[in-house]
């Protein structure tokens, strides 16, 4: 198997320019020439391992942080972006793309941010939106989606508000020891925690001093409600601090992420990150274990051990979504190679769609991606009660997955045919971008190809893809 070449020079001129230092000052300390570190910081060669080792030695720095995640989802982003029609005349190659993403993610991000608005406006004037999206002459972003890629541009790890909430649980002792401590933090603030069958889910009265709870929830979504509005009442400068390095175009996106980043205090509360990170290599990532030990839910559990990206502690780059029953992605987050599509749903082979038909029963699933990697894959279904008789109750579905390298490390692969390469179902993207010209599930042909019609032939499709 060759090894991959690893090409960041975009990161090492990041990481020269915060020490202040010149290239030839970099390069004497890396005991490299000059004209070598131009080179390799504009990816005309790769990162040799002396200069890791030089790098890890010199500075004290996390070799790992040079992967390439980020160029990864940036090459994703644009591959999706680029199959859109006005770009029919010009389609670079997946080399180029890469070459963009290595060598100027600032541009690549303007490219999404320009093709965004531009979605934005086309489907505004598409609906006679009397508005067209626009305030003072500027165009304003979806604050969900500016959110969402904010989430996920960070690698879904926020180092300031992870590590503070491992200082607050320090000392961590289980999920009554933790709701106890956060109870006795807010009445020392004078603020009287409830249990309401009249409270939707949670409930803050500052008038009164009251956070109010469902009596009708679960026990992990009582104490990570409790646990979110703690961080909104407590953690407000850190909040806000980190709202502010985000730069949000809008209010209404600042908002939301504030949710988020409360949201995300929460699940590193519950499951501190080096205790939980431990937790989940004895326990080969079962899910079920580590929920049950953490006073956490399925859907916890799996969201958390996708955020295990701390430099110098990594876990397991795992993917984790959240799919509705119309296959709608409502969350999703990948640290692995494969990303998901930005517009539209999931493959329809994918095992997330059938945990909906086995209700209760983890799935698991082997996969290819079109570019040959492969994945292990598991899938279980949430249902979320409406908490009386005749209430619509939520039904999701999640799935969670690594490469299979990582197989090992997970008790769901044990027992799976890894080695057969007939064992792994072809997955995609989704349709529009998908290079598979014989997939018998597909739904739309892919933008970026020629189709063929033959009125005397009818297959699986009713063209073929060229």
């Amino acid at each position: 198997m060759a090894v991959q070449k690893l090409y960041a020079g975009a990161k090492l001129r990041d990481l020269r320019r915060k020490l202040s230092l010149t290239q030839k000052e970099f390069a004497a300390r890396l005991g490299v020439s000059l004209p070598y570190l131009n080179q390799i910081e504009n990816n005309n060669r790769p990162v040799s391992s002396s200069i890791l080792l030089a790098l890890a030695q010199e500075f004290g720095f996390d070799i790992t942080e040079l992967s390439s995640g980020e160029s990864e989802r940036l090459v994703s982003d644009l591959r999706e972006v680029l199959v859109d029609p006005i770009f029919s005349e010009a389609q670079p190659s997946l080399g180029d793309l890469r070459l963009v993403a290595f060598n100027a993610p600032a541009f690549s991000r303007a490219f999404l941010d320009l093709h965004r608005a531009y979605k934005n406006t086309q489907e505004r004037m598409m609906s006679f939106d009397e508005a067209l999206g626009w305030q003072d002459g500027h165009m304003q972003p979806n604050p969900w989606e500016e959110v969402r890629d904010f989430f996920h541009y960070c690698d879904n790890y926020l180092d300031a508000v992870d590590k503070a909430a491992e200082r607050f649980a320090h000392g961590w002792q289980g999920p009554n020891w933790l709701r106890g401590n956060v109870e006795k933090a807010l009445a020392g603030l004078g603020i009287r925690v409830e249990l309401s069958d009249q409270t939707p889910l949670r409930h803050y009265d500052k008038t009164q001093n009251r956070l109010s709870l469902s009596a009708h929830a679960s026990p992990p979504t009582q104490i990570f409600q409790l646990c979110l509005q703690f961080a909104l009442i407590t953690e407000e400068p850190l909040l806000e601090a980190t709202l502010d390095l985000a730069r949000f175009q809008t209010p209404q996106a600042r908002d939301i992420a504030k949710i988020g980043l409360a949201n995300y205090f929460a699940g590193a509360v519950m499951m501190p990150y080096r205790i939980f990170l431990q937790a989940a290599q004895d326990e080969r990532h079962d899910l079920e274990r580590l929920a049950r030990h953490f006073g956490a839910s399925l859907e916890q559990v799996a969201h958390r051990l996708s955020t295990l990206q701390r430099p110098g502690a990594k876990g397991i780059p795992f993917f984790f979504v959240l799919v509705d029953q119309a296959g709608n992605i409502t969350k999703r987050h990948s640290a692995t190679r494969l990303q998901f599509a930005r517009f539209g749903g999931a493959c329809p082979l994918w095992n997330v769609h059938r945990a909906f038909e086995t209700p209760g029963r983890f799935l698991r699933q082997l996969a290819e991606t079109p570019d040959g990697a492969r994945y292990i894959s598991l899938a279980h279904d949430v249902s979320k009660t409406g908490g009386a008789f005749g209430a619509p109750a939520h039904r999701y579905a999640i799935a969670l997955g690594c490469e299979v390298k990582h197989a090992a490390t997970m008790v769901y692969a044990d027992g799976m045919d890894l080695d057969t390469p007939h064992a792994y179902e072809p997955i995609g993207v989704s349709c529009r971008v998908c290079d598979r010209r014989a997939c018998h599930q597909r739904a739309l042909p892919p933008l970026d190809k020629e189709l063929s019609i033959d009125h005397d032939l009818r297959e699986n499709l009713p063209y073929s893809i060229q």
